[in-house]
């Protein structure tokens, strides 16, 4: 379909009175009233029209590199003069000397603030570069800081170690890098060295399948192998899974699996270290062929080659749901965007909020100098990290633990489906990155719009002795601006929500759909999943997305105040007859030291982030409160030696520090290959620092326990892999931030029955609106 008409004649309401009892009032002439103002309404006010234009109060410090900015500083890395010797990516072998990527470094907080609430000079710009330097005696990856920018004769290249903690500052160990491609290039031969030697096992096994190698016509496995791929650095393995081919390959792993040692520069070294399967472990190939011989390797199901069931398309075969013809709801900005854009310097306005978006690679969306009504709420709000961690009965499950940074999660937010990933008229913004020579863009893969939240921000009728039973009542129209990415890494689909709500609460949501990372189907194993397919378990694991907020309410002074409901028992001398009784009662106090900590049992704990030097009109501290909401959990293992000290980020639900320029990020984005000896090791940010009136940085975790079930097939369903946190004002207003608002609705009735109805002016818009399909978004260079 080329074109959907969908006319909105929504008649609009007006101010009246009508002496009719509310009760009994004549609908048809409140349409009358209402239809009228509507064949008077101006049509022009359609939700296609492209949100106003503001202008950011200063340029933006945080950006990300431009195009000019991205190539002058590869060219000045591949410049003879910078002492690399660096070869061109496409063509490196692993004893060469190359770059991973190139990103924007973060701007330290010390030299923006004078900037940004100050006369103080735009803040010096640098890059930040990965080189792997496989060329050196010992080789490593080493991570770059290049600048000022731009590029002169001032800009110097040096080794950017003062962000990390670890013993090697910004240096990785070669065996705990990035597993690229030159490094998967280095284990085939050994792969198919092993493989062609047991072809006629796997194809025995696995109804003909069998691996020749990536790119021989006999092949017809595909394999995968997750992370980590080394303790600590000095040896490196790769724990490999081999399943059938297809979109859908996630979902038909096989129960066979192949463990390498490949450790070093020379894969002539690399060597086998056995076999798993059955749940059994052969060390050889000469152990495996004896037991395949014997009879003792054969598979108890057959795994289906047939992948249509995994597919997200119409299965027709589940039935037809009446009405489901017919076009679904959908969020409608029918009188235009109330938001600003100064698109330049990805600068928004909305409803008292003001804040800046920037992008990283690795992070994805950030947000910077986040106020209301002009004042400062935090400096930073930025996702940190996606963690996943499985457990299950076989290698690939047990070994899995993913950091969704070190795949550089940002890149991989595509372009969104208007209409589907976000509503009809949202506006879209591209995110660029630098991608060797040039700059990548993913085009339309940031949306904002504002939503009805399809509940009323706030409501009341007041009763009354009347007989009409009430006297007055009150409505408030619920909206939020929200702003979106989605980002595919592999096989899941994480939906990044930043919701910024009209009474000055901010919510941040994230949600996980796409495949599960199944496993071969053991009846047995019930403990790590359900059967989910003929033979297909899903794997048990946890989703954790760890998140930054640096609060500066108001100002970098700050403290943040725990009120502990205590239930207590005492005494009050108006009760005589009740003695001692138990009640509850609120323990308050300032937290006095960086720490990690959970939610209280039953939430019987308020966190706030409150300026100790500020109070509202009452007399009240100024500040936020963290409230939870839904699926706000931790890891679930705290001693996995997969996870032992490279994700201490994830094994809380809290943590408080001190704001400081060499701490910007929890985690690094090669940390996940280093378990044991991380190159970021984010509990050594808690060194017993004051937090009692500092700069804080509260560092939160969202995320699922993910119960793998029958319908998580084909896909995971956005509704309940879903978690949630709301940053809400307490005291940090005299009251609520609701009235001065004029989209609501006031009805009054007097004594004698008259109503009063009061819409303020604000009526419902008639705009015909034209759906074009396929959305002009679907169109240009950019990753879907």
């Amino acid at each position: 379909m080329h074109a959907t008409w969908l006319t909105a004649l929504i008649a609009a309401e007006t101010v009246h009175s009508l002496a009719t009892p509310p009760l009994g009032y004549d609908r048809r002439l409140l349409r009358e009233v209402f239809d009228k103002r509507s064949s008077n309404e101006s049509q022009s006010s359609c939700f296609t029209a492209a949100a106003p234009s503001t202008v950011a109060p200063k340029a933006n410090p945080w950006a990300p590199l431009t195009p000019d900015e991205s190539l002058s500083v590869w060219n000045l890395l591949h410049d003879a003069i910078s002492g690399l010797n660096l070869t061109y990516p496409t063509e490196a072998k692993l004893t060469d000397n190359y770059v991973f990527w190139v990103d924007a470094l973060h701007t330290n907080k010390s030299n923006v603030l004078p900037y940004i609430d100050g006369d103080a000079p735009f803040p010096s710009k640098y890059a930040r570069a990965i080189i792997f330097e496989g060329g050196k005696a010992d080789p490593d990856s080493q991570e770059y800081m290049i600048g000022p920018l731009p590029v002169s004769e001032e800009t110097k290249i040096e080794k950017l170690d003062y962000i990390y903690n670890g013993p090697s500052g910004g240096s990785v160990p070669y065996n705990a890098r990035y597993f690229d491609g030159p490094r998967n290039t280095a284990t085939e031969p050994l792969i198919v060295s092993i493989m062609s030697n047991i072809s006629d096992i796997t194809a025995a096994m696995f109804q003909g399948g069998v691996y020749y190698g990536s790119k021989d016509n006999r092949t017809n496995l595909s394999l995968t192998s997750g992370t980590p791929q080394s303790f600590d650095g000095t040896t490196a393995f790769r724990n490999i899974m081999f399943r059938f081919p297809g979109p859908a390959s996630y979902m038909t792993p096989l129960d066979f699996f192949l463990l390498i040692d490949c450790t070093g520069t020379d894969a002539s070294l690399y060597s086998l270290k056995g076999f798993v399967t059955n749940e059994k472990f052969y060390p050889t190939i000469a152990d495996l062929r004896t037991a395949f011989e014997a009879g003792e390797i054969a598979m108890e199901y057959d795994q289906t080659k047939d992948a249509d069931w995994a597919l997200v398309d119409y299965k027709p075969e589940l039935g037809v749901r009446d009405l489901e013809e017919r076009l679904a709801p959908s969020t409608l900005e029918l009188g235009g965007k109330r938001y600003k854009l100064d698109k330049e310097n990805q600068y928004v306005e909305y409803m008292g909020f003001s804040f800046y978006v920037s992008f990283s690679r690795t992070l994805g969306l950030m947000f910077y100098d986040i106020k209301f009504k002009g004042e400062r709420i935090m400096y930073e709000l930025s996702m940190q990290e996606a963690t996943a961690q499985y457990g299950g009965n076989q290698p690939k499950a047990a070994n899995t633990v993913y950091h969704d940074t070190y795949y550089q999660l940002g890149t991989e937010m595509g372009s969104l489906v208007e209409g589907f990933d976000c509503p009809w008229g949202s506006t879209f913004w591209n995110i660029t990155y630098p991608s060797y020579n040039t700059t990548r863009v993913n085009t339309n893969s940031i949306c904002i719009f504002e939503a009805d939240m399809n509940f009323p921000l706030s409501r009341h009728r007041t009763s009354s002795s009347n007989k009409f039973g009430f006297s007055n009542f009150g409505t408030v129209k619920g909206a939020a601006l929200i702003v979106r990415a989605i980002a595919t890494v592999g096989n899941y689909d994480y939906m990044f929500d930043y919701s910024f709500h009209m009474d000055g609460s901010i919510e941040v949501i994230v949600r996980a759909s796409g495949y599960l990372q199944s496993s071969f189907y053991f009846p047995e194993q019930g403990k790590f999943g359900p059967r989910i397919q003929q033979a297909t378990q899903g794997s048990l694991h946890d989703h954790i997305i760890t998140y930054k907020a640096d609060f500066d309410i108001l100002d970098s002074t700050n403290s943040l105040q725990v009120s502990e409901l205590k239930a207590v028992n005492q005494t009050q001398p108006w009760f005589p007859e009740l003695g001692t009784f138990e009640q509850m009662e609120m323990e308050v106090y300032n937290m006095k030291e960086e720490a990690q900590f959970n939610y209280a049992a039953n939430n019987q704990a308020m966190f706030v982030v409150l300026n100790p030097n500020a109070t509202n009109i009452w007399g009240e501290k100024r500040g936020y409160r963290i409230v939870p909401g839904r699926s706000d959990i931790h890891l679930s293992t705290l001693n996995s030696p997969w996870s032992l000290k490279n994700s201490e980020f994830a094994k809380s639900h809290l943590a408080v520090t001190c704001q400081h320029d060499n701490e910007p990020f929890a985690n690094s984005v090669q940390n996940i290959n280093l378990p044991f000896t991380p190159q970021q090791d984010f509990s050594k940010f808690f060194d017993g620092e004051n937090i009692d009136g500092e700069d804080l940085v509260l560092w939160f975790n969202l995320g699922m326990h993910h119960f793998t079930r029958s319908e998580d097939v084909p896909v995971t369903l956005y509704t309940e892999a879903y978690s949630s946190i709301v940053f809400a004002p307490q005291n940090f207003f005299d009251r609520a931030q609701d009235g001065d608002l004029r989209n609501r609705r006031w009805i009054q009735v007097d004594s004698e029955g008259t109503l009063t109805f009061e819409d303020y002016g604000i009526g419902l818009d008639t705009c015909p609106i034209v759906l074009e399909e396929p959305t002009a978004l679907l169109g240009g260079v950019g990753t879907l």
